[in-house]
């Protein structure tokens, strides 16, 4: 390696910010992770706002409601909902539903959601985690590492007129373990022996 050989990416010249960046960008890219994001953001106001005090002046809001420790309640698993959608995206449809049905909940119980703040953040994020699929690789990277697409149709037909045309319906092919090749009769339940 000469010194006018660009470093691959990860060597020690490489800040170790910039190799935590693209190490969480690739990991938040394999995941639903804004929709974890928004059930989390939406998780908090409804926790919140019931046991929150406004001060104006000298005057004293309290928001305490009957409904607090169900608003926490919600609040909390909505939080442990979109966490889980970070570091388990298989259930990602599961949270998303729960989180829509918990978001649809905190309307009569946690002060209109989190005075629809909260509401408004987990049904977007559980609707997009519902929505969420995996992403395919690219095409550069997918035809990098694999054969072209077209040869295994090429192969399939060079392989039919090697054979022949009467072993094209399976007649005589060694590699027919069906046994209903209509050569020998056989429908494959009778065919051993």
């Amino acid at each position: 390696m000469s010194a006018e050989t660009p470093a691959a990416p990860g060597q020690h010249d490489e800040h170790y910010l910039q190799v935590f960046r693209r190490n969480f960008r690739t990991w938040r890219g394999d995941r639903p992770f804004w929709a974890g994001l928004y059930i989390v953001f939406g998780g908090f106001p409804i926790a919140y706002f019931p046991y929150a005090h406004l001060h104006l002046g000298h005057l004293t809001l309290a928001m305490s409601t009957t409904a607090g420790a169900g608003s926490l309640i919600i609040g909390v698993l909505l939080v442990v909902l979109g966490i889980s959608l970070w570091f388990q995206k298989h259930v990602r449809t599961f949270a998303g539903v729960a989180a829509i049905l918990l978001a649809l909940v905190s309307i009569p119980v946690a002060n209109l959601g989190g005075f629809l703040i909260g509401f408004l953040f987990a049904l977007l994020g559980g609707a997009m985690a519902v929505s969420w699929v995996p992403g395919e690789p690219e095409e550069g990277y997918a035809a990098a590492g694999s054969l072209d697409k077209q040869a295994p149709d090429t192969a399939v037909a060079e392989s039919v007129e090697a054979v022949g045309p009467e072993a094209a319906d399976g007649a005589g092919d060694p590699n027919d373990l069906s046994g209903t090749s209509p050569s020998n009769g056989a429908n494959g339940r009778h065919s051993a022996g």
